[in-house]
């Protein structure tokens, strides 16, 4: 299987530099389109509300996408090895437009909601696809390269969604960030079809057949399990019939997946994926990775308003700055790593990234905007140096009929952690709150706040970090004991 990886890579890149040049290009773009997505979403809340009404609704805009990507990235990590990169990524392309077309004429927000997870449908493929094909395209010693194209392509959209997002809804209207998909989707699926072309290959003795009942299996399991946590603490408390109805039902969807996977002759989720010791410790690294990331994001523009009094995009910069080291770090993890190992690489990272989350709390009060600024500009280096090394190193350590799986699995993981870090901390940062205020809400304080809030959310905040720093600690402890300490990576 190793070999088949290399003869992908002499295929796309036989007709020259510029073929391989056009696919990266298509894969950017196709990138992008998932990376803008919520970042350009946010900010047009008021005007879609406004519009289409359904105040109470609007949070799903946001989940039922994320459930969507989420649930359906390990699928279509097997549909990339059993059909191959280009049909799953040209189908997954489709679908994102057509959910862009749709989400562009939706009537009230139980249509647009309907819509995005339509989108979310496609931009599962989108995200898994890409990763899977930046290996394909490049070997181990190149891998950086492509890597840290891509998450500069993350970066430049953090920064750029929220200001272009609020551009359109102000001056167009918030149909036009739905709108304006269409004409980058069709630029890079037309350079996917004309560009991106896979090697024949062995015509197996029998025909492969798709696990569909495994896929609907994982699909109703996760979205389910998910539900309960994006709704759980929000929609409703933790201990109400829904909750327990949700996650009684996820528990037992999951009883039925283990079950229908094992009988299947091609599992969607192969029990290979945690029976090797460096993917299965890989998995459960970026999980904690996802729990982590929670802190910054969604924790750190509050604290910002609240606490030391930044206007909404001060704060927004405040986080950002660390879009700039994290794909900077990652572009340069290359000299580490071949050095000391993917592993030791990582454990650099995490350890690092470890010391600044705990050194969050210790921040003065009320303090300046400049200390946060910095440790999010430090974090952002340790973390590039944590995740790009270990997503090249599983990658580099299976061939080309399981990459899609095994890339499919880290991701959905890491996307797994996300939405597990959200339920959890927002459950801490409330609970703080709730004991110092009596009830207040994290999301209900803003800038011009009194005091005593002030101090509270510092506090619920500080509690938070303290948690993604335990998340880290567990990131690093199971690379220490569960991974090994140099990857099996094959030869191509």
């Amino acid at each position: 299987m190793g070999g088949t990886g290399a003869v992908v890579r002499a295929r796309v890149t036989g007709a020259g530099p510029e073929r391989r040049g056009a696919v990266v290009a298509a894969l950017m773009l196709a990138m992008a389109l998932a990376a803008l997505d919520s970042t350009i979403v946010a900010t047009a809340v008021p005007q879609i509300v406004g519009d289409l009404g359904g105040f109470s609704l609007f949070s799903w805009l946001f989940s039922g996408y994320l459930l969507a990507v989420t649930v359906t990235l390990p699928v279509y990590g097997r549909l990339c090895d059993t059909v191959g990169r280009k049909p799953v990524l040209v189908a997954g392309a489709v679908l994102f437009l057509a959910g862009s077309l749709l989400c562009a004429g939706a009537w009230n927000m139980a249509a647009l909601i309907a819509f995005r997870i339509v989108q979310g449908l496609g931009g599962g493929a989108l995200q898994g696809t890409v990763q899977t094909l930046a290996a394909d395209l490049y070997p181990l010693e190149e891998r950086p390269r492509i890597q840290a194209r891509l998450s500069t392509v993350w970066a430049v959209s953090a920064v750029a969604g929220p200001g272009l997002g609020g551009v359109l809804a102000a001056y167009a209207d918030w149909r036009w960030i739905f709108l304006v998909n269409l004409p980058v989707g069709a630029l890079a699926l037309w350079l996917i079809v004309r560009h991106l072309h896979e090697p024949p290959r062995e015509r197996p003795a029998a025909r492969p057949r798709v696990d569909w009942a495994g896929a609907l299996a994982v699909f109703a399991c996760g979205g389910t399990l998910l539900t309960a946590l994006v709704q759980g603490g929000t929609a409703w408390p933790w201990l109400s019939a829904p909750s327990l109805a949700l996650l009684g039902t996820g528990v037992a969807l999951l009883g039925v997946t283990v079950l229908v996977e094992r009988r299947a002759a091609e599992p969607i989720i192969p029990g290979w994926v945690w029976r090797r010791r460096t993917i299965a410790a890989v998995n459960l690294a970026l999980g904690a990775l996802g729990v982590l990331m929670v802190a910054p994001t969604v924790f750190l523009p509050t604290y910002a308003q609240a606490v030391l009094g930044l206007a909404p995009v001060a704060a927004g910069f405040v986080l950002s700055v660390w879009t700039l080291t994290w794909p900077m770090a990652a572009a340069l993890s290359q000299h580490v790593y071949r050095r000391i190992g993917f592993r030791d690489t990582a454990l650099v990272g995490i350890g690092g990234a470890c010391l600044v989350l705990l050194a969050f709390p210790f921040l003065p009060y009320p303090g300046a905007a400049w200390q946060p600024t910095v440790l999010m500009l430090v974090l952002g280096g340790l973390l590039g140096l944590f995740q790009l090394p270990l997503i090249v190193g599983v990658q580099s350590t299976v061939g080309w009929a399981e990459r899609g799986t095994a890339t499919g699995s880290v991701l959905f993981c890491r996307q797994i952690g996300q939405t597990v870090g959200a339920a959890g901390f927002g459950a801490v940062a409330n609970g703080v709150l709730g004991a110092r205020l009596g009830g207040v809400e994290l999301e209900s304080v803003g800038r011009g706040v009194s005091e005593p809030v002030r101090r509270a959310v510092a506090e619920a905040v500080h509690a938070v970090y303290l948690g993604a720093a335990g998340a880290a600690a567990v990131a690093f402890v199971v690379l220490l004991v569960v991974a090994p300490r140099r990857f099996p990576v094959r030869v191509e």
